[in-house]
């Protein structure tokens, strides 16, 4: 079994050494089925080869009305610096073309995020690094005029703000819309006192200006918000601070537009013991305006927890994973999905049977939370270490990556990650 040491954390990408890899037009892609003691079947969609495909998926995807899926790669591409890609159905496979790949200077290096589709099928995202400060940025895909959508062909890609560090560094996590347009986001570090930002982007005569809507003082008062914000229905925001807060584990936070300003209101700071402790992936709600969230240690089983948050405010424990391996934050690392019939999905990093994390399922029943296992990773082509949520389809069918992982040898011979999809 592999040692906890050898178990790569975020961020995975960035962490390797840059080597220039050669461009591959388009990949192929191959599938590979497992089946699980669930009858549930995991499906590889493409391995990751480092090259122009990219490498190492931190994020999860988008998928388009067409069923098309995007996603971004922390590594790998022309420059090893990361990539956007698009996978299409062709047949009874899927057809990889990366649209773009990041050169490592004003365009960015190293997205840790998913891109995000605009109402006119463009696409918004973050990288970690780069940008005119070398502290990341966020990014504009577009279509060549001249080619046709459907075409394997790159996108132009528009830096249309940079991070400079006292308006926030390193963007990870979700960006969202507002009715106007607006763009909203989160970076874990930067700002005033170096504990991050939450920001927002608004389009200004053909450019974007960004503002700081609030940045933590002090660690009390939460640090390092990440995994984006949402809005309730009143034009809140909520969001998670992975460290700091009243006890020092990290919190769940509300904004509220407050004359010319945003007032933060902590909800619920946890306590690194039963509750869990260090939230990473963001929120959702459901139809009912219940909050639901995950932290990546802690719990009574060691390995996070899944809870949700009623109006009260008041914190619940709706599941607590286990820790077999005793790695360091092997729990959820990204923000959970909800079903039409209200059904849970994420993933655990370092879970499973085989230690190399799992896709699970959390199932209401009788005032009381059912975990099912989807799937354990075992580190071989099905992919190690997924770091991303799950997206659904219209058909249930579930979507998502690993960060390591996948048929390949490259990448250390641990491989460079897999898109992959679970029919029920």
């Amino acid at each position: 079994m592999t040692n906890p040491e050898q178990h790569v954390k975020p961020n995975i990408g960035t962490a390797l050494g840059r080597a220039i890899c050669a461009l591959a037009l388009f990949c192929v892609l191959t599938t590979l089925l497992m089946t699980t003691a669930q009858s549930q079947t995991l499906t590889v969609l493409h391995s990751f080869t480092q090259q122009g495909d990219g490498g190492f998926p931190e994020a999860g995807l988008t998928m388009d009305a067409a069923g098309n899926l995007y996603g971004t790669t922390n590594g790998g591409g022309i420059a090893n610096m990361g990539t956007v890609f698009r996978l299409k159905h062709s047949g009874s496979g899927w057809i990889l073309n990366p649209l773009y790949s990041f050169a490592g200077g004003e365009d960015g290096a190293s997205p840790a995020g998913r891109v995000v589709l605009a109402r006119d099928g463009t696409l918004y995202g973050t990288t970690t690094e780069g940008g005119g400060f070398s502290s990341g940025t966020v990014f504009h895909l577009t279509p060549q005029a001249t080619a046709p959508r459907s075409a394997l062909t790159s996108w132009n890609e528009r830096t249309i703000y940079s991070f400079s560090g006292n308006n926030g560094q390193s963007p990870q996590g979700d960006l969202i819309f507002d009715t106007s347009g607006n763009i909203y986001g989160t970076t874990p570090s930067g700002g005033d006192a170096g504990y991050g930002v939450v920001y927002e982007l608004v389009s200004s005569s053909g450019g974007w200006a960004g503002t700081v809507l609030y940045s933590p003082p002090s660690a009390p008062d939460g640090q390092h918000p990440s995994g984006g914000v949402i809005f309730d229905r009143s034009g809140n925001l909520y969001g998670v601070f992975t460290d700091g807060g009243p006890n020092n584990h990290g919190a769940v936070y509300e904004l509220s537009p407050s004359g010319s300003g945003w007032s933060e209101q902590i909800l619920y700071s946890f306590t690194g013991a039963g509750d869990g402790a260090n939230p990473i992936g963001g929120l959702i709600f459901d139809a009912s305006g219940i909050l639901y969230g995950t932290t990546v240690t802690s719990g009574s089983g060691g390995g996070g927890t899944a809870f949700d948050i009623t109006p009260g405010p008041m914190l619940n424990t709706i599941y607590s994973f286990a820790n077999n391996f005793h790695y360091i934050n092997s729990g959820p690392q990204d923000k959970l999905a909800m079903d039409a019939a209200g059904n849970l999905y994420g993933t655990t990093i370092d879970d499973g049977f085989y230690g190399y994390g799992t896709v699970f399922k959390l199932t209401p029943s009788d005032g009381a939370w059912v975990l099912t296992t989807l799937h354990d990773f075992t580190g071989g082509s099905d992919g190690a270490q997924p770091l991303s949520n799950v997206i659904i389809d219209a058909s249930g069918n579930l979507y998502g990556t690993t960060a390591r992982g996948g048929s390949t040898n490259r990448c250390a011979g641990v491989g460079c990650g897999v898109v992959w999809e679970i029919t029920p």
